[in-house]
């Protein structure tokens, strides 16, 4: 398979990583999966979280009320005597986090449970290298640390190094046969599957954190679909071009793939959405993310040979959202 590349720089941000932030905290986890069955004391949720230290555990309910995914009730005029519940934005942000959940579940040395440590730090790894747009970039093709370095601006080496290891550590990158200098370093296929878990929080943080994150940009979609696709199994009958695109910058750009399938199998996956296709669907991120997660294509516009673009749409939302529905 053929990816085409691109020079991404550092960002201090992208879609669903301040979500997935909020999720990669152990004492959050707990505090949402107490309240996901109701409203719970102060002292309650203390102890399902480990009894931390009672300012740590201010800090965090707090953060989260600051959020607007609690809500706090006086249960009587005794001082101190609160109830905590979740908000809509709460059950909201837990319906992201079982999917996170699901997705750490298929860690290639075994489940993580969502809270734990070793979840922290997968998903943290997750978050830094999205982030940087290291994971757009090793979505393209492997890259050795040097290569990376030459193409990431905004980052030290050290810092590049470090977060290059802790992926790897974490299973999401593995190192590969390279010739050059350097070893060359590419993704796995549990990494290719965090986008169900990045999507869901992006779609989280468009919905109910506007004010302080960041919409879905040109590098997001294109990461999206350069690792989703080769995840996808498609009917053997599908064949030719298909042009996925997003629209992005306010809607007046796009970005996307052009993706060639034969009988079947994904043969290549560029980064461009210019030249001849025999099928395309385009639509806004909140559209192309409807879609995918919840398998509603109404608002994709689709064209060409529908036959194959549905294939793929299907495709996308089995590879990243079916296994809630066989844990269901």
């Amino acid at each position: 398979m053929t990816i085409a590349q691109v020079k991404p720089g550092a960002e201090s941000a992208r879609a669903g990583t301040e979500a997935l932030r909020l999720l990669s905290t152990p004492i959050n986890v707990h505090v949402l999966k107490a309240l996901a069955d109701g409203p719970r004391s102060l002292i309650d949720l203390r102890r399902e979280a480990g009894s931390p230290p009672q300012t740590t555990m201010r800090g965090h309910l707090r953060t989260l009320t600051e959020t607007g995914v609690l809500i706090r009730r006086r249960q009587n005029d005794f001082p101190g005597s609160l109830d905590f519940e979740l908000t809509p934005v709460g059950q909201e942000l837990w319906a992201v986090a079982r999917v996170l959940d699901a997705w750490l579940q298929a860690a290639p040395d075994g489940p993580l449970q969502l809270g734990s440590s070793s979840a922290k730090s997968a998903v943290k790894a997750l978050v830094e290298g999205w982030g940087t747009s290291m994971v757009r970039a090793l979505a393209a093709r492997p890259f050795s640390l040097t290569e990376l370095n030459g193409l990431i601006n905004g980052l030290s080496y050290p810092s590049l190094e470090r977060r290059l290891g802790a992926m790897r550590l974490a299973g999401l990158i593995e190192r590969t046969p390279g010739r050059g200098r350097g070893t060359p370093y590419a993704v796995t296929s549990w990494l290719r599957g965090s986008i169900g878990p990045l999507g869901a929080a992006a779609r989280w943080e468009r919905a109910n954190a506007t004010a302080t994150t960041v919409p879905i940009r040109r590098l997001d979609a294109e990461a999206a679909f350069l690792l989703t696709v080769p995840l996808l199994r498609l009917p053997p009958d599908a064949s030719g071009v298909c042009r996925l695109a997003v629209e992005v910058g306010g809607g007046d750009q796009l970005a996307g793939v052009l993706v060639e399938v034969d009988e079947g199998r994904v043969v290549s996956c560029i980064a461009k959405v210019q030249g001849q296709a025999d099928a395309w669907a385009t639509g806004s991120a909140h559209a192309w993310l409807r879609a995918v997660i919840e398998e509603d294509t109404e608002q994709i516009e689709i064209g060409g040979s529908s036959q194959l673009a549905r294939a793929l749409l299907e495709g996308l939302h089995s590879s990243l959202f079916g296994m809630l529905k066989r844990r269901a």
